[in-house]
């Protein structure tokens, strides 16, 4: 039972992970890419960070029902901000250099984007996936209060029982999945760093 618990869990911070990723990056770029709607784009994710989490799963739960669904959509919604904030920042910070010495290749927009300045921002884009991986770690804890599952099951039937191993075990495995998955995503992307120094 315990497994499955943490397991499911994880299950829920990958699927988040992943869509926030999937969602966040190209919002990053639109950002980077259109001036006239840069403002809204980042202005909406910082938005959606202000929301208290667990405000943030009770409206989602609104339209979508108690489950895993909400969860995940919940998440994906507070992990937005440091991958659209970071994937921009990354794009925006190559020097002005690079990008003209792409333009007289005679690449396009969307060369230049792909196969210079993307990979050139890609470990700041990674440092935005690493902070939304811990961040959804520790939200992913009010998933129980909409019928997701999870370590905040633990918790809260620790809580409502006083049972002390329960609320500690919840806790601390929460804690040492945070700290595996900051340090090991940290230890990556310092690699990307050195890599993009060489």
């Amino acid at each position: 039972m315990t497994a499955k618990i943490v397991l499911e869990h994880l299950y829920l911070v990958f699927l988040s992970v992943l869509f926030s990723t999937a969602v966040g990056l190209p919002l990053g770029i639109i950002a980077y890419l259109y001036t006239p709607v840069r403002k809204t784009v980042l202005w909406a994710s910082e938005l959606l960070q202000t929301v208290p989490a667990l405000a943030m799963l009770g409206l989602v739960m609104l339209l979508f029902g108690a489950g895993k669904t909400t969860v995940i959509i919940g998440l994906v919604l507070y992990s937005l901000l440091p991958i659209v904030h970071n994937t921009f920042l990354g794009l925006e910070s190559i020097g002005h250099g690079i990008k003209e010495a792409a333009r007289g290749m005679g690449l396009s927009k969307w060369d230049r984007l792909f196969s210079i300045e993307l990979p050139l921002a890609f470990p700041m884009v990674f440092t935005g996936i690493r902070i939304a991986t811990v961040t959804s770690v520790g939200v992913a804890v009010f998933a129980t209060s909409v019928g997701g599952g999870g370590l905040g099951s633990v918790i809260n039937q620790g809580i409502r029982t006083q049972n002390m191993r329960l609320i500690l075990f919840g806790t601390g495995t929460l804690m040492a999945l945070a700290v595996l998955f900051d340090g090991g995503m940290a230890l990556v992307e310092r690699r990307l760093l050195n890599r993009r120094s060489v």
